[in-house]
């Protein structure tokens, strides 16, 4: 098992900077931030820019792992991505991971235009990985397709990557689902909807045995959020049982929320440093 911890883009980098480096210190495999413009869940928190803070995240940190999580067609296009993900994968000296999903939530609709159908999000999520993905790894791409243009979009043979930047992606439908296959170096989910955790627990299994389907016996990295019903750090008792439900699965990484004060994700650090040196160590 590989572990991740998600640091949310809310801190001002004289406070942020000192988590990115525990991360890397309590031995996280990766570390991610939110790609939002805002989010739902903290609307009245400050929220500051993804890629500036991975690159931050990049020059006070030398080997955890670093990625969004997760960015999405909402407001990216896949040439200007692709000049941040080259950055990126620079600065961190190859260590970015590139989490894509559909979108959602209020950035679907807060530059304007219309609310998508779920079919129609998919649809626009195939056709900005398909892009991005050859943007990486092909110098000049013309295209012209429903939702997004280039027009000879140059990666220049110096940045052309092969193997490109690791995709891992956000699926939970059959569509998604054979595109994150197709494309992805991983998958990774939320679960679905829930009233409680059992039920939460049920959809995760569920979504589990759709992937088992699509990859009909091929071996695929799996990222699980564990906080989507219940914040998996309210104890170190209650994130072994997590991390042990999730192994059972067959999750090969795990990913929890660094603790805030109050709110969304509330918890201690006292127990994020119990997890780290007692459960962690335990799963490896």
């Amino acid at each position: 098992m590989r572990f991740g911890i998600t640091i949310l883009p809310e801190y001002r980098w004289t406070e942020a900077a000192p988590k990115w480096r525990a991360a890397e210190e309590l031995g996280f495999d990766h570390a991610w931030t939110y790609d939002h413009l805002t989010w739902g869940g903290l609307q009245d928190s400050p929220w500051y820019g993804t890629t500036p803070t991975l690159t931050a995240a990049a020059l006070v940190t030398s080997s955890v792992k670093l990625g969004t999580f997760v960015t999405s067609p909402n407001f990216r296009h896949p040439l200007a991505l692709t000049r941040e993900i080259l950055a990126l994968d620079d600065i961190s000296n190859g260590r970015f991971l590139c989490g894509i999903g559909a979108g959602g939530g209020i950035d679907s609709t807060i530059l304007g235009g219309p609310d998508l159908t779920p079919r129609q999000k998919v649809d626009r999520l195939t056709e900005f990985t398909e892009l991005l993905d050859r943007l990486l790894t092909t110098d000049g791409v013309d295209h012209r397709g429903e939702y997004f243009e280039t027009r000879n979009g140059r990666t220049l043979p110096g940045c052309v990557q092969q193997p490109r930047v690791p995709f891992v992606m956000a699926a939970n439908g059959p569509r998604s689902l054979r595109l994150a296959v197709k494309h992805g170096a991983g998958w990774v989910t939320t679960g679905g909807k829930a009233d409680d955790l059992d039920s939460w627990w049920g959809s995760v299994t569920d979504l589990s045995h759709r992937l088992d389907d699509v990859l009909e016996g091929r071996a695929f990295d799996r990222y699980l959020s564990l906080d989507s019903q219940v914040y998996a750090l309210t104890s170190a008792d209650a994130f072994e049982d997590a991390v042990g439900r999730a192994a059972a699965l067959g999750f090969t990484d795990v990913i929890t929320h660094w603790p805030r004060a109050e709110g969304v994700y509330a918890g201690t650090e006292t127990v994020l440093g119990q997890v780290a040196g007692d459960v962690m160590p335990r799963y490896r």
